[in-house]
C-alpha cells in the first residue's frame, strides 16, 4: 500500500489536504489560501520578493473593488474585502523583511 511509508506523516497529509479541500469550495478564498501556505513553506527572501497574486485573485480583487466603487459591498463581501487586506499587509511585511535580509546579507 502507497500509505504504509508515510503512516507517521498521514496527520499532517490529511490536515494539508483538508485546507486545500476547504479552500477549494470556496473559491472567494482559494487565491488567499495559496499565498499563505506559500508563506507558511518559508520560501527565501528571494521567493518573497517575486511573490504576486494569480490573476485569479487579482480579479476577484478587482471585481471587489469595482463593487464597492458603483452599488457597494454585501457584509460578507466586506468580509472577504478584509481578509485580502490583512493578507495584502502580510505579504507587504514578508517582502519588507526579506529586502532587509537581502540587504543585510549583502
Amino acid at each position: 500500500m502507497r500509505l504504509n511509508p508515510l503512516a507517521d506523516q498521514l496527520p499532517e497529509i490529511l490536515e494539508l489536504g483538508l485546507r486545500e479541500w476547504i479552500a477549494s469550495g470556496q473559491a472567494e478564498f482559494s487565491g488567499l489560501a495559496d499565498v499563505l501556505e506559500f508563506l507558511a513553506a518559508l520560501p527565501s527572501a528571494e521567493e518573497i520578493l517575486i511573490l504576486k497574486p494569480t490573476e485569479a485573485l487579482q480579479q476577484q480583487v478587482t471585481d471587489l473593488l469595482t463593487k464597492a466603487e458603483t452599488v457597494g459591498l454585501t457584509d460578507t463581501e466586506e468580509q472577504w474585502w478584509q481578509h485580502y487586506e490583512y493578507a495584502e499587509h502580510l505579504v507587504r511585511i514578508a517582502k519588507a523583511r526579506a529586502l532587509l535580509k537581502l540587504q543585510q546579507s549583502e
